[in-house]
């Protein structure tokens, strides 16, 4: 579309929280543009049901941008941190490429302060946030099963948990056998025909897209919404800075694929460009850093994962690949441990034959004699425990401006992480229960994986919000204390991280946010 010259409201990013902020604005008669630096990458192209899947996965499709090339990727400097960052430029963002596990968070994560002496509290809680997350729940298509006693009561699911398989279904009763409370996934996957998304076929790799429309990504779920509603979309923005004038956001500075600069008013500015990215853009128009936080308490959820080879065949590459069920036996703190928070133990599926010979999920086959007598090993054997530590927020975890720039010139985003000690902590408790619980339900091998450098999916923390201006980038409702009317609404709002997934946490602080700024607009 032509380079919109004025709207109300201009956001950056059309991934999970810009897309649905986009879709309740426009509910509201809000004149909203998205600003977009990737392009569509459509479902129905998908290689997912290709021959080549897996190798699409290493090259064009890889959720490593290093790896994917991209034209329309921005790179990150992230040679100062333990843990490498993944991540999507495109219509629907990260969630093109996301394996699709949308937990919420639990009450206790909104009040660690409080509860746990560590982090801070957030400025809201669990309550207020409660319709946001089943709202959200409806426009991704959640598939889950209510009743975890994990959580507070919740709604029924839009569709019903994936199938449990074969192999999950032994590791469940050698859960129960352990006392260790499982559920369901909560999954966005639509497991039947929902909002005229086609169901789930059960083939496997989520993470490239589905041909059948079932996955539940920003694209499909709110930016083509959003556009029904009267939303407008700017593909291959790159935008340079936001302008303000007198403590007030006025617009945006925005590059188009042929190098043309564009300038758009806007009586509203939100950046939605990713834990990485926001900070990066505020950094670099010198806004909203008072109290000198822009970019720092960067949080990435540390993974680990365990491993068990069993001697029989146990068909754990088929299915969905984040697995069918969690457990949270672990998540609160407990004064035993001698850590703070807790860990999420999540089964996850092995991967098809070129990864299962490369090592994906143990150690790679050997070249030469022997490689194929280990390949049958290993293939169709495995079944592996995620560990997903809570990452507390610490000032030296942060996002910088780097030396090195992109192609228009600009300082692209520098990654400073170091691995704390309670996550290292969590982390070895996690693994611990996870050689448990796949010794206790026959393994013959195991392999672990203490630090996964390649998971940094999750990124958070990089303009906190809080009441206090003095420790904080933006108010409860991600308005920046420092200028009115810019607001940012992705995960860099996080106080802390949880020991559970972010993207259904963000898009419900998202869609709040929206209804905020479309009650300040009328009021106006």
């Amino acid at each position: 579309m032509s380079a919109p010259a004025e709207v109300d409201v201009a956001i950056v990013g059309a991934g999970a929280g810009g897309a649905a902020t986009a879709w309740r604005l426009a509910g509201h008669g809000i004149d909203v543009a998205l600003f977009e630096r990737g392009g569509w990458w459509p479902p129905e192209e998908s290689p997912a049901q290709r021959d080549d899947w897996e190798w699409q996965r290493l090259g064009p499709y890889s959720p490593n941008p290093v790896l994917r090339r991209h034209p329309d990727d921005l790179a990150i400097d992230a040679s100062e941190s333990a843990i490498k960052p993944l991540l999507t430029y495109g219509v629907g963002g990260s969630t093109i490429m996301w394996s699709c596990h949308m937990p919420r968070f639990h009450p206790s994560d909104f009040a660690m302060r409080s509860l746990d002496g560590v982090g801070d509290d957030w400025p809201l809680t669990y309550t207020e946030l409660a319709p946001f997350y089943a709202l959200n729940e409806e426009m991704m298509g959640m598939a889950g099963l209510a009743g975890d006693p994990a959580y507070p009561k919740m709604p029924a699911r839009p569709t019903p948990p994936p199938p449990i398989g074969p192999a999950e279904a032994h590791v469940a009763k050698t859960l129960d056998r352990l006392g260790w409370a499982w559920w369901p996934a909560d999954m966005s996957i639509n497991t039947a025909p929902y909002l005229g998304r086609g169901a789930c076929a059960n083939c496997g790799p989520c993470e490239l897209g589905c041909v059948h429309r079932a996955k539940g990504t920003a694209d499909v779920a709110y930016v083509e919404p959003a556009l029904g509603r009267g939303a407008r979309l700017v593909t291959g923005a790159r935008v340079q800075r936001v302008l303000a004038k007198d403590g007030r956001a006025e617009g945006i500075v925005w590059r188009d694929r042929s190098g043309a600069d564009h300038l758009t008013r806007a009586r509203v500015v939100i950046v939605a460009a990713s834990g990485i990215n926001t900070p990066r853009l505020l950094l670099l128009s010198e806004l909203a850093n008072r109290s000198g936080l822009v970019g720092k308490r960067l949080m990435l959820h540390p993974f680990a994962r365990v491993t068990g080879r069993f001697d029989d065949p146990i068909h754990a590459h088929r299915g969905i690949a984040a697995g069918a069920i969690v457990s949270h036996e672990f998540y609160e703190s407990d004064p035993a441990r001698d850590f703070k928070r807790g860990v999420k133990l999540l089964l996850m599926r092995s991967h098809g034959p070129l990864f299962a010979a490369l090592g994906s999920t143990m150690p790679r086959s050997p070249w030469g004699r022997g490689h194929h007598q280990r390949f049958e090993e290993v293939f169709d054997h495995t079944l592996g425990v995620s560990v997903c530590a809570d990452d507390l927020p610490e000032e030296v975890n942060r996002v910088t401006l780097s030396d090195r720039t992109d192609g228009d010139g600009l300082p692209i985003a520098k990654m400073h992480y170091r691995l704390g000690e309670n996550s290292r902590r969590a982390l070895d408790f996690g693994m611990a229960r996870g050689r448990e619980l796949l010794t206790e339900a026959g393994a013959a091998e195991l392999h672990e994986v203490p630090l996964i450098a390649e998971a940094g999916f999750h990124l958070m923390g990089t303009t906190v919000m809080g009441d206090d201006p003095e420790r904080s980038v933006t108010d409860r409702w991600g308005e920046t204390h420092d200028v009115a009317n810019l607001y940012v609404v992705d995960g860099s709002l996080f106080v802390t991280a949880a020991a559970v997934n972010p993207t259904h946490t963000l898009q419900a602080l998202a869609l709040r946010a929206a209804d905020r700024i479309a009650a300040t607009r009328r009021d106006a």
